[in-house]
């Protein structure tokens, strides 16, 4: 068994794909539309496009605002992205403009930084020594 999928929700998914592609440097694996404005729309890390697909997924549903809400609120990422190099990356995306919450802290073996998605969603960079 392996995880196929994982989503976030997003409050608008055209936004949501440009800051996943052009800003995270994603890559759009499926674009299907599913009736009105909402969208089957996935994006994959380019160094593995067959793994794990990112669903951004409409926020449409009544119980997701106060649910997200409250995990900003709180400061707690919705989901974390492994990188090679935390403080590397902080610092390319802070240049491009990208709002943090947390900025890199090394805790043990972990270092972690937690941004802000634009599209509703902390999300948080992970590197594990």
């Amino acid at each position: 068994m392996w995880i196929h999928m994982t989503s976030v929700f997003v409050d608008d998914q055209e936004k949501a794909l440009r800051f996943y592609t052009d800003v995270l440097e994603f890559v759009k694996k499926h674009d299907v539309p599913m009736g009105g404005a909402d969208r089957w729309l996935t994006v994959v890390s380019p160094e593995a496009p067959d793994g794990t697909e990112l669903l951004l997924e409409p926020d449409g549903h009544p119980a997701v605002k106060p649910y997200t809400t409250a995990l900003v609120d709180d400061g707690i990422p919705a989901a974390a992205f492994a990188v090679d190099d935390v403080r590397a990356e902080f610092e390319r995306l802070r240049e491009l403009g990208v709002h943090f919450t947390q900025e890199p802290l090394t805790m043990g073996p972990v270092t972690t930084a937690v941004r802000d998605d634009t599209c509703g969603n902390l999300i948080q960079i992970v590197h594990s020594e």
